[in-house]
């Protein structure tokens, strides 16, 4: 049986019930509907790991770098300071361990700070409300995009059933993974220029405190215009924040790889 071109996005678990699907495969359609799925999906991640780290300290923590102006936050973002803290806000001994932890923890300390500051979600807003049957009776979360009859070629599976034997962290892993993969995709389904980000931040490779506030100026310079196509500009404006924090040694998103390689070890 040949399965049709689609991309489907489900999840139910406690109060949380969203289940969508786009068959629609226009390009513009597919950047619009993932950009609502990881809109989504980001939001969440925080509530599946409060049982490997202290969430609402890491909120408090946010709070109070959120008071400082953008690049002093940044400065303070990446300090060994904050490390330090981020490593006593994390439930774990074992040092290798810890280190991975730390690198979620700080991804979550970096999108509360910057949120509010900086435009961090797409302009869709996230899905809301049930479009579609549900295709498993269990709590689960399903992300699956099949799209083979189009210029851009995606074949991508992320799912996990949700028992009372689940860890948490594995659903904010498997969360983290279907943001990756979106984040990966959209720019081509968005005609943003990725590439051209990148120069536009080219004179920096491995940057140092002293010039972290040299990079956010180069940010709230950059213009999105140049790099996407109308109806994506703020689309390109995350992925230049995204560019500029990454030449900072900053990540804005939950890195799926640091949560599986904590939990194969633990």
């Amino acid at each position: 049986m040949k399965i049709r071109d689609q991309i489907v996005f489900t999840a139910r678990h406690g109060n949380w019930k969203v289940a969508h699907r786009l068959i629609d495969m226009e390009d513009e359609k597919v950047a619009h509907f993932i950009a609502g799925i990881a809109n989504t999906i980001n939001p969440k991640i925080p509530e599946y790991l409060t049982g490997i780290m202290n969430v609402s300290g890491i909120m408090s923590l946010a709070e109070e770098l959120r008071r400082k102006e953008l690049s002093d936050a940044i400065v303070a973002l990446k300090s060994r300071g904050t490390s330090t803290k981020l490593g006593r806000l994390v439930f774990e001994e074992d040092k290798k361990l810890k280190k991975h932890l730390v690198t979620v923890a700080r991804a979550v300390l970096v999108r509360e700070t910057l949120s509010g500051k900086v435009p961090l979600d797409y302009p869709e807003g996230p899905l809301e409300g049930v479009e579609i049957v549900f295709p498993y009776a269990e709590d689960h979360v399903n992300f699956v995009a099949f799209h083979t009859q189009g210029k851009t070629k995606w074949r991508a599976v992320r799912r996990i059933i949700i028992d009372e034997k689940t860890p948490m962290e594995d659903v904010a892993r498997v969360l983290a993974s279907i943001n990756e993969s979106i984040t990966l995709k959209l720019p081509t389904y968005a005609g943003i220029d990725t590439g051209g980000i990148e120069r536009w931040f080219g004179e920096y490779r491995k940057v140092k405190k002293g010039e972290i506030p040299a990079v956010i100026e180069k940010y709230r310079h950059f213009q999105a215009r140049n790099y996407a196509p109308a109806g994506f500009e703020e689309h390109a404006r995350i992925y230049a924040l995204r560019t500029a924090l990454e030449k900072i040694g900053l990540p804005l998103d939950v890195p799926a790889k640091s949560l599986e390689k904590y939990l194969e070890k633990k």
